[in-house]
């Protein structure tokens, strides 16, 4: 709040000389756009009430049923969040990315580091819906492709979560897909399988096995501690029910791209026309609505 505080005494410097006939059009302007910025993230702080909110984020992405055109899809929300973590000043690491046979990816998992990561991109968690000319269609038709986003947050050192090694199977394979060849010739990738739970995570992103491993662990914790925050609070659905169909049910946001140009949030009925935006990345006018539809609900 502090700095918010400068940058309204600088905009009355400013409004003082210009009582005085100075010229500071120009230093005005910028000293408000300033402020607006400034008063924009103090409004969204209010916002993250969560005791997880501040935390990184580990965001995973899932194509739906439809072989390429969802994996194709799954890419671009990919490219979507890379692209909002890089608008956001924040650090990101692909710890797993599995390419599809022909195009786009099978699975992602991305750990993304700032200041509240996790309050931010968990209000991206829920299934995506795209409706397009299919660039893999000869004849043009128009496709409806589903992925899911699914976010946890990072759960630090300090935190302890209790993993049995009895309760894990652990399996090394070699990296695959696109360009698998070059991460390694041996079997340094990891999965693991949490037996209790049925939680499967994986990592194929370094040459060591030993760090796979240890990354792939960082993601288990996290997705383990998310499961028991969430049923502390008895909530019924989980984030980890990767039962549930990813399917027009379960969509949070809609993006039509022909015959027409529009992205709906069907939570919080904001939309847009401006659809290369938003898949660029441009996500703070979605993620505040709801954060303050969360906040009216509680």
């Amino acid at each position: 709040m502090g700095a918010l505080y400068e940058k309204r005494e600088e905009l009355d410097v400013f409004i003082d000389l210009a009582r005085e006939g100075e010229a500071v059009d120009k230093d005005f302007e910028q000293s408000l756009a300033a402020f607006s910025q400034r008063l924009s993230e103090a409004e969204l702080q209010i916002l993250f009430e969560e005791e997880d909110d501040a935390r990184n984020a580990l965001l995973t992405i899932h194509p739906g049923a439809g072989g390429t055109e969802s994996q194709d899809w799954a890419q671009i929300l990919l490219r979507m969040y890379l692209r909002y973590a890089e608008r956001k000043g924040y650090k990101t690491e692909a710890l797993d990315v599995q390419a599809g046979e022909e195009a786009g990816i099978k699975s992602a998992t991305l750990r993304v580091e700032g200041d509240y990561a996790f309050g931010h991109l968990s209000q991206e968690i829920g299934v995506h819906r795209l409706v397009r000319i299919s660039p893999f269609d000869a004849n043009k038709r128009r496709h409806t492709s589903f992925a899911a986003v699914f976010v946890y947050p990072e759960v630090d050192e300090d935190i302890e979560v209790a993993v049995n090694p009895e309760e894990l199977k652990v399996d090394t394979y070699r990296a695959g897909g696109k360009g698998g060849q070059h991460v390694n010739t041996t079997d340094s990738a990891v999965r693991i399988t949490h037996l209790p739970t049925g939680i499967v995570v994986q990592c194929q992103n370094e040459r060591s096995q030993h760090k796979n491993k240890a990354s792939a662990m960082k993601v288990l914790k996290a997705r383990l501690y998310e499961l028991e925050r969430r049923k502390q609070r008895e909530k019924i659905e989980k984030l980890e029910d990767a039962k549930t169909e990813i399917a027009w049910g379960n969509q949070i946001r809609s993006y039509v791209l022909h015959p027409y140009k529009m992205i709906k949030d069907l939570r919080t009925r904001l939309e847009t026309g401006d659809t290369e935006k938003i898949l660029d990345g441009d996500l703070d006018a979605f993620i505040k609505a709801a954060l303050i539809l969360r906040k009216q609900q509680k």
